[in-house]
């Protein structure tokens, strides 16, 4: 009887345990791309990347990198609750003339983290 009792606990926690809802957050970008076309030399360009937590965990943006020094950002510092939205800013110093393609990347407890934004343009002198 105990046997029987222990397999059917065992079992009923098992099958709890399968069924149990898992708790995520999850990004939905509006773009993760932005082509800024021309922009003026020695003007920093600004680029409001936004997105909605579609997840049903609050969403935390841990940390952000740009690919080099020209390139700053700054993001939601507050957790991000299921169905609210975030933004994540990129600000490229256009120092130098020519063609650029610049990326930041989001760190946050998004499962496949992180995510790579990308702002792309030329930078004219005129």
């Amino acid at each position: 009887m105990k046997k029987v009792i222990l397999i059917v606990g065992l079992a009923v926690a098992t099958l709890t345990s399968a069924f149990a809802p898992e708790f995520a957050a999850a990004f939905q970008w509006e773009e993760t791309a932005v082509n800024v076309g021309k922009i003026p030399q020695n003007i920093p360009h600004v680029v409001k990347f936004t997105f909605t937590n579609e997840g049903n965990a609050p969403l935390i943006i841990s940390r952000t990198q740009g690919s080099c020094g020209c390139t700053a950002s700054e993001y939601s510092q507050e957790a991000i609750a299921p169905g609210a939205e975030g933004w994540v800013k990129a600000t490229y110093n256009a120092a130098k003339s020519g063609p650029f393609n610049k990326t930041v990347t989001v760190f946050s407890n998004v499962e496949g983290n992180p995510v790579v934004l990308t702002l792309k343009g030329e930078v004219t002198t005129d």
